[in-house]
C-alpha cells in the first residue's frame, strides 16, 4: 500500500524548482497559479534567494505549488493514503480531490499571509529537539511555557515559543535531548500565537466547496482519516493554531499497511522520519525529475496506477 505525502515549511531552498519547470505543461501550470494568488512562483522557485524564501507569505504556497507539479509528473496515480506535514495538509487535501489545485493554492496564500501577519505581533521561533524521551520533553518544554508544536516521532519534537523561551530552552535542555537547533521560521506556528490567523483562514475556508476525499486522508490533528470534505477543511483551519501529530500520522500508516511512502518536492524530511520509525517501508523522496523513474518503479509494485 502506497501512501503519498507532503512536506511543511522550511523543505524549501533556492532553485528547487528549476528542473520541474522543463516538464512539459509545467511552466504554464505553474504560471497560471501564479495569475490566480498574485504571487510570482516561478521567481520565488528558480531565482529568488534563501531570505525571500523563507517569507511564509512566500513559502507556503511555493511548498504547495511544487507539491502539486511533482504529483502531476507522476501520472495518474492512486495511492491507498494520503497526508502532509502542517502546510503539506493543503497539499494533500488537493491530492485527495477534496479541493482543486486552484483552490489549494488560493487557501494557502491567505493561510501564508496570515500567519506571518500573527507572527508580528510578539517575536517567537521555533526550535527542534533531537532525543530524548516524548513524556519527559513535553514536560520540560511546558514548564518553560513553550509548545510541542510538532510531535513528529523518530525522537524529534519542535518547540515553539517566544524568543526568551527559547532562549531558556537553549540553556536548559530536557534530559536526554542531544541537540536544541534553531529552525529558520518566522514565528511560533502550531501554537496560540497564531489565533488571529485561525479567524482569517476561518473567513476564507468560507468560500470553498470541499469534496469528500476519493482516497485516505490522514489528518494532522490527531493521526485520524477523515472522510468528510467539510471536516478536512475545519482542521485546515484550526491546525495553524494547534500542534502537528506527524507520530500519529506516522502509527495510522503502519496500521493501514503502509508498504512504501513518497514524498513529493521538496522531498526528504518526512522520508528521513519514515525511514526510523517505520522499518520496513520503502521510501523514496522526489526531489528533482530524476526521481520520476525510481518513483513509478515503487508505484508500480505497491500502488495504484
Amino acid at each position: 500500500m502506497l501512501v503519498l505525502v507532503a512536506p511543511g515549511q522550511g523543505a524549501q531552498t533556492p532553485g528547487f524548482l528549476t528542473p520541474w519547470l522543463d516538464l512539459p505543461g509545467a511552466a504554464e501550470r505553474l504560471a497560471a497559479w501564479s495569475d490566480a494568488i498574485g504571487l510570482d512562483l516561478a521567481h520565488y522557485g528558480t531565482q529568488a534567494d534563501a531570505d525571500a524564501i523563507r517569507d511564509t507569505a512566500v513559502a507556503q504556497p511555493l511548498l504547495v505549488a511544487a507539491g502539486l507539479l511533482s504529483a502531476a509528473a507522476l501520472g495518474d496515480v492512486t495511492p491507498g493514503a494520503v497526508a502532509g506535514h502542517s502546510v503539506g495538509e493543503i497539499t494533500a487535501a488537493a491530492f485527495a480531490g477534496v479541493l482543486d489545485d486552484t483552490a489549494a493554492l488560493t487557501l494557502v496564500r491567505k493561510r501564508g499571509l496570515a500567519m506571518a501577519e500573527a507572527a508580528t505581533i510578539t517575536q517567537t521561533g521555533m526550535s527542534a529537539l533531537l532525543g530524548g524521551d516524548h513524556d519527559t520533553t513535553v514536560t520540560h518544554l511546558e514548564k518553560l511555557g513553550l509548545t510541542p508544536a510538532n510531535v513528529n516521532g523518530a525522537g524529534q519534537i519542535v518547540a515553539a515559543g517566544t524568543l526568551e523561551q527559547l532562549a531558556a530552552l537553549e540553556a536548559d535542555k530536557p534530559e536526554g535531548v542531544r541537540r536544541v537547533v534553531a529552525l529558520k521560521v518566522a514565528g511560533a506556528f502550531h501554537t496560540h500565537h497564531m489565533a488571529p490567523a485561525v479567524d482569517a483562514l476561518a473567513k476564507a475556508a468560507e468560500d470553498l466547496t470541499p469534496k469528500d476525499p476519493r482516497v485516505t486522508y490522514v489528518s494532522n490533528r490527531d493521526g485520524r482519516a477523515v472522510a468528510s470534505g467539510a471536516d478536512v477543511v475545519s482542521r485546515l483551519v484550526g491546525q495553524v493554531a494547534n500542534p502537528v501529530r506527524w507520530d500519529l500520522c506516522m502509527e495510522t500508516f503502519q496500521e493501514l499497511g503502509a508498504t512504501a511512502l513518497i514524498e513529493v518536492c521538496p522531498g526528504g524530511t518526512l522520508t528521513g522520519l519514515a525511514k526510523r520509525a517505520l522499518p520496513g517501508v520503502k521510501t523514496l523522496a522526489l526531489k528533482t525529475p530524476d526521481d520520476l523513474d525510481a518513483a513509478r518503479e515503487l508505484i508500480a509494485e505497491h500502488g495504484t496506477a
